[in-house]
C-alpha cells in the first residue's frame, strides 16, 4: 500500500511540474513554427492561430521605441504576442542609412527572440518595385540571421499604392524576393501586400503567388474602411488564400480624425471570426488619433493611464482581453 501511495505521489507531483511547464510557455514555445493550410494561417499542431500586438511607427521618425525594453513592455503589460518593426525604406531610411536602420531591426527582432513573442520584419515602403535588388539583398541577410527561429514573419512590401497594379508590377516583385528568403530560410511565414494599400486582396487571391506558407497583407483604417473592405477579405478568403492584418487603426485612413470606436468593434469581431492576426498602427507618442501614447510617453514602456492615448487604451484592453497573460511576474500589473 505504501508503495501505491509512493508512485501516486511521485505521479502526482510530475504531472504538476508538467502542467507548471506548459503554463509557463511562451507563446512561440505553444504554438512554434506558423504555416498556411488553406486560407489559415495554423501553429505547429495544424490549429489556426491569431495573434494580436502591436506595430511600431516608422523607424527613422520614431527610433525611440525600437528598444528591447519597450518590446518587454508591450509583451508583459499589453500581452501583445506579436510586434511589427516597421523599418523605414524612404524618406531618410534603409536607402539613406541601412546600418542604421538594420540596427533598430536586429534590436526589435532579438527582443522578440529573447522574449518568446513573434515578430514581423517589415519593409516599410510604398514604392519597393523601385528598389526591388535592395530588397532582396535585406530580406537574404534578414533570413540567413534569424530564418531558424520560428519567431520571424517577413512583410515584403507595405503598401503599394492605387497605381500598382497586382499581375503586372507587385506579383512579380514578390516573386523577385521571396527566393532570396526561401535559399536560407523554407519555413518562416511570408506576408504580401497588395495594391490599393494593401486592400485590394481579392485581386490577389485571383492571381496567387505560387509559393509555401505565404499570407496576403489587409490594412484598414476603421472610420474610412468599413463593410466594402470585408468584404473583398471575405472574397479572398472564399477564393482560399490565407490573410493577415499587420496594419490597422481606429482612426481615419490619414491616421487622424475620429476614432471610430463602433467601426472597430465590428472589424475586431470580423477579425475573430476569421481567425486572423494582426498588429495595430502604432506604437508612436504622435500627435494624431491613430497613435496609442500621449505625446512624451516614455521610449522605454512603464507607460501609465495618462501616457496612453484613447487608441491605445481601446486597443490595450483588446490585447489583455483576448491575448494569454504573459509567462513572467510582469503579468500581475494592471
Amino acid at each position: 500500500m505504501r508503495a501505491n501511495c509512493k508512485i501516486a505521489l511521485v505521479l502526482s507531483v510530475c504531472l504538476a511540474s508538467a502542467s507548471m511547464s506548459y503554463g509557463q510557455q511562451t507563446v512561440v514555445a505553444k504554438h512554434g513554427q506558423l504555416s498556411v493550410e488553406g486560407n489559415r494561417i495554423v501553429d505547429k499542431d495544424g490549429n489556426p492561430v491569431v495573434l494580436r500586438g502591436m506595430s511600431l511607427f516608422w523607424s527613422q521618425w520614431m527610433p525611440q521605441y525600437y528598444n528591447a525594453e519597450a518590446v518587454e513592455w508591450l509583451r508583459d503589460d499589453w500581452r501583445c504576442t506579436v510586434v511589427r518593426a516597421s523599418m523605414a525604406v524612404e524618406s531618410g531610411g534603409y536607402l539613406s542609412n541601412p546600418e542604421r536602420e538594420k540596427r533598430k531591426i536586429d534590436t526589435v527582432v532579438q527582443a522578440a527572440i529573447d522574449l518568446g513573442i513573434y515578430v514581423i520584419i517589415d519593409w516599410h515602403d510604398h514604392n519597393a518595385h523601385k528598389h526591388i535588388e535592395q530588397a532582396r539583398a535585406f530580406f537574404e541577410e534578414m533570413a540567413k540571421k534569424y530564418g531558424k527561429h520560428p519567431n520571424v514573419i517577413y512583410e515584403l512590401w507595405n503598401e503599394p499604392l492605387n497605381s500598382h497594379d497586382w499581375s503586372t508590377v507587385i506579383k512579380p516583385y514578390h516573386e523577385a524576393v521571396i527566393p532570396g528568403i526561401r535559399a536560407h530560410d523554407p519555413d518562416n511565414l511570408i506576408a504580401c501586400g497588395s495594391s490599393t494599400w494593401s486592400q485590394d486582396v481579392d485581386k490577389a487571391s485571383r492571381d496567387p503567388l505560387k509559393f509555401d506558407n505565404v499570407a496576403y497583407t489587409l490594412h484598414f483604417y476603421a472610420a474610412t474602411h468599413r463593410q466594402s473592405l470585408r468584404t473583398k477579405a471575405t472574397t479572398a478568403l472564399n477564393n482560399g488564400v490565407a490573410l493577415i492584418v499587420t496594419e490597422w487603426g481606429t482612426s481615419e485612413a490619414s491616421g487622424s480624425g475620429k476614432l471610430d470606436a463602433e467601426e472597430t468593434r465590428r472589424w475586431l469581431d470580423f477579425m475573430d471570426r476569421n481567425h486572423l492576426s494582426w498588429c495595430n498602427w502604432s506604437v508612436a507618442d504622435k500627435r494624431e488619433t491613430s497613435a496609442a501614447l500621449m505625446p512624451r510617453a516614455s521610449g522605454t514602456g512603464n507607460w501609465t493611464a495618462e501616457n496612453i492615448s484613447p487608441s491605445g487604451t481601446l486597443v490595450r484592453k483588446e490585447l489583455r482581453a483576448k491575448n494569454p497573460p504573459p509567462t513572467t511576474a510582469a503579468a500581475s500589473r494592471n
